[in-house]
C-alpha cells in the first residue's frame, strides 16, 4: 500500500513535496520522486512485496512511468505469461503492470486480480484507474495550469484557491452516509468511482466505467449444491492469493461469520495468522471478546483483544477525523482507528478484514424486509393507502418505505440510507423535493435496468457494493488502516467470487428466509455450529453514550448557529431523540459534519 501524487502543468517544488508529505503515513518505507519541467510525479511506499530497491516507485520503462498503490494477487501468474515479450529487473507486481500494459494497453486491468489504484504516464497521456469495487481511492483536480491526483484528499487540498463547500457533496452525504462519486465536499477536487478510468491528454478529462458486476449473467447457476461449491472454490482460492506478502501478517476477528471463515480457510492453508478483536469498558452489550476468544479457541489460532474507553474513544476522535478528510457517517471508523493502532504495535504490516459479505450474500436481516414490502407494489386496491401515507408523515424509515411502494417510486436506495429526502427537506433551511436524492443513484439505476437484470436483490447487491461498500465501508478500512501504515485486504471482495455470486439464480440467496444462508453452508465444513447460528452483532460501538457523557453532542448546536445550514428546532429535536436513543447515526452524522465545517469553514 502506498500513496500517489502527481501534477502535470505548471508546480512550486516547495508545495508540491510538502502536499506529498502530508500523505507519509500511506508509505513510510520510501518516498520516491520524478520531477521535470511541468511534470512532478511522486509515490510514498509500504512495503509489502518484494522489499528491495528495484521495486521502488515510481517505476519507469521507456517512455512508461507509473505510481501505484495496491497489491496484484495474481502477479506471479502475469508474470510468468509475460515473460516472453518482457525483461523483467524486480519480483514486483508494479513492474508486472507495466509488462501488461505494454503487452494489452488499457485491457490490462482485465487481467488483474487485487486492488489498485493507479496513476500511469504514457508520454504525455496520463490514464488514473481505480480497481473494479473500490477498494483503493483516487482523487482528481484540473484547473487552468494543472491536472493533479492523489490517494487523499489532504494531498490535493493546498492547490485550490479558497475552500468551497460542495452542497451536491453535502446532500449525498447525509443521505448515503458518505458523499458519492465523483462528489468530494470540497468543490473542484473529484474522486473516481469504483471501476473507472480517467483519461487527461495535456487539455482535456475523460472518465469513463471499464468495469461492472451487472455484465455477469444471472442464473447461470441454479441448483443450490452447484452455488455452495462454487463459492467454497472461489473464496479458498481468494484467500489464498490474499496470503502471499513478504511481511507480518494478521486479521481481525468478530463474533461473527466473516472473519471467522478467513481464519479457518487460512489456517487450512497452513497460515496460523495471529487475530485481533475490540471491547469496550463497562459496555458488555457492545463486546466481542468472549465470543472471538471462543471462535479463536476452537480454530486453534492466537487472539489479542484490545480494550478502549471513553477517553480512548473521545481523544482519538479528532485524529480519525483528520484521517478521513472529509465527513464520513461511521462511528465504527474510531473503534478501528484504535484497533489498527494496536495491531501496528505488534508488528503487523498486513490484516485481512471480513467486508463484502453482508453485501454479497444478504447478510442484513433488513434485505429481507426490503423484499417483503416489494411484494405491496401489486397490490391493485392501494389508493387509500397511498393517500394515508401522503398525508400522515412519519420520521421512522418503515412509514418512508412503505410510502415509496404506494407512489411507486424506488424502494432500495443502498442499505447505508439516513436521512431521507422528506427529512432533509425538514431539516434544511432550502427547499429539497422528495425523490431529490435519487439523483445520485440515477447512473447507477440506469445502467442495472439496461443491463437485463430486474430482480430486487441483485439491485440491493450491486447498489451497496458501489457505494455502502465502496465509499463508506472501504473508505472507512483504508483511511484507519493507513493512518497506521498498514495494509488491509478483503478477500470476499475478490471479484472473480462476486461475480459467480451475481452468476446465481437470485432466490438461492434468499429463499430460506435466513441471512447468508448460502455461505453458512460453506463455513459449516470449516465453523462450529455455534459461531455459524451466533446472532449477528455488527461493529457495534457505544458511541451515543460516550458523545453525551463528553459533552461533544452540544458541538452540534454550536455549529449550527454559526452556519445556519439547519432549522435550529429540527436540529434541536434530532439531538434530544439522540440522548433518549433514537436516531443515534442520524445524530453521530451531524456531529461529523459539524466537526469538519468548524475546521474548514469557521
Amino acid at each position: 500500500m502506498c500513496a500517489i501524487f502527481g501534477i502535470l502543468g505548471e508546480y512550486n517544488p516547495v508545495q508540491a513535496r510538502q502536499a506529498l508529505a502530508v500523505m507519509a503515513h500511506r508509505g513510510p518505507d520510501y518516498c520516491g520522486i520524478v520531477e521535470s519541467e511541468r511534470l512532478f510525479f511522486a509515490h510514498n511506499r509500504l512495503s509489502i512485496v518484494d522489499l528491495q530497491a528495484k521495486a521502488h516507485q515510481p517505476m519507469r520503462h521507456g517512455d512508461l512511468l507509473l505510481s501505484f498503490n495496491g497489491e496484484i494477487y495474481n502477479h506471479k501468474a502475469l508474470r510468468k505469461e509475460l515473460m516472453a515479450d518482457f525483461t523483467f529487473k524486480s519480483d514486483s507486481d508494479t513492474e508486472v503492470l507495466l509488462a501488461a500494459y505494454k503487452k494489452w494497453g488499457l485491457k490490462f486491468v482485465d487481467h488483474l486480480v487485487g486492488m489498485f489504484a493507479i496513476a500511469l504516464l504514457d508520454g504525455k497521456d496520463l490514464y488514473l484507474v481505480r480497481d473494479r469495487l473500490g477498494k483503493k481511492p483516487l482523487y482528481y483536480m484540473h484547473n487552468r495550469e494543472q491536472f493533479l491526483f492523489a490517494s487523499e484528499i489532504k494531498g490535493l487540498s493546498p492547490f485550490l484557491t479558497k475552500n468551497s463547500l460542495n452542497k451536491d457533496a453535502l446532500s449525498s452525504y447525509l443521505s448515503f452516509l458518505a458523499p458519492t462519486p465523483p462528489h468530494t465536499f470540497f468543490k473542484g477536487i473529484q474522486k473516481l468511482g469504483a471501476g473507472e478510468i480517467v483519461h487527461f491528454d495535456g487539455s482535456k478529462v475523460e472518465k469513463r466505467s471499464y468495469y461492472s458486476l451487472l455484465d455477469t449473467p444471472s442464473s447461470i447457476i441454479t441448483e443450490e449444491k452447484a452455488a455452495v461449491e462454487k463459492i467454497e472454490e472461489d473464496l479458498v482460492e481468494s484467500i489464498r492469493l490474499r496470503l502471499s506478502a513478504d511481511v507480518p501478517m494478521a486479521s481481525l476477528l468478530s463474533g461473527g461469520i466473516d472473519s471467522a471463515l478467513i481464519a479457518a480457510i487460512a489456517k487450512e492453508q497452513g497460515s496460523s495468522l495471529h487475530t485481533f478483536t475490540l471491547g469496550y469498558a463497562e459496555y458488555q452489550n457492545y463486546d466481542e471478546r468472549q465470543n472471538a476468544k471462543f471462535t479463536a479457541d476452537a480454530l486453534g489460532v492466537e487472539n489479542s483483544a484490545i480494550e478502549i474507553t471513553q477517553d480512548d474513544f473521545i481523544g482519538a476522535s479528532e485524529k480519525v477525523f483528520e484521517s478521513m478528510d472529509e465527513p464520513l457517517n461511521d462511528p465504527a471508523a474510531i473503534p478501528l482507528y484504535l484497533l489498527f493502532e494496536g495491531i501496528k504495535k505488534e508488528g503487523y504490516k498486513v490484516v485481512l478484514s471480513g467486508e463484502g459479505s453482508d453485501e454479497l450474500f444478504l447478510g442484513y436481516r433488513q434485505y429481507f424486509e426490503y423484499l417483503d414490502i416489494e411484494k405491496a407494489a401489486v397490490l391493485q386496491h392501494k389508493n387509500w393507502l397511498k393517500k394515508y401515507f401522503r398525508s400522515n408523515f412519519s420520521m421512522n424509515r418503515e412509514w418512508e418505505w412503505y410510502k415509496r411502494v404506494f407512489d411507486e417510486q424506488l424502494l432500495f436506495r443502498t442499505s447505508g440510507e439516513k436521512f431521507t429526502d422528506l427529512q432533509k427537506n425538514m431539516i434544511m433551511r432550502q427547499n429539497i423535493k422528495d425523490g431529490d436524492g435519487l439523483r445520485f443513484l440515477e447512473p447507477y439505476r440506469k445502467a442495472f435496468e439496461a443491463s437485463g437484470h430486474s430482480e430486487p436483490s441483485l439491485w440491493y447487491s450491486y447498489i451497496d457494493l458501489q457505494l455502502f461498500q465502496a465509499e463508506h465501508f472501504l473508505t472507512k478500512l483504508d483511511r484507519v488502516s493507513m493512518a497506521h501504515s498498514i495494509e488491509s485486504r478483503t478477500p470476499f471482495l475478490d471479484h472473480n467470487l462476486a461475480e459467480s455470486v451475481f452468476s446465481m439464480a437470485p432466490q438461492l440467496r434468499y429463499q430460506e428466509g435466513v441471512t447468508k444462508a448460502l455461505l453458512k453452508k460453506v463455513a459449516a465444513d470449516y465453523l462450529p455450529q455455534e459461531v455459524i447460528n451466533r446472532k449477528k452483532k455488527g461493529f457495534s460501538n457505544p458511541y451515543m453514550e460516550w458523545l453525551i457523557a463528553s459533552g461533544k453532542i452540544d458541538l452540534i448546536e454550536e455549529v449550527n448557529e454559526q452556519t445556519g445550514l439547519f432549522n435550529r428546532e429540527v436540529i434541536k429535536e434530532y439531538v434530544e431523540r439522540g440522548k433518549r436513543g433514537s436516531f443515534k447515526q442520524h445524530v453521530w452524522g451531524l456531529y461529523v459534519l459539524s466537526c469538519f465545517l468548524k475546521k474548514n469553514f469557521l
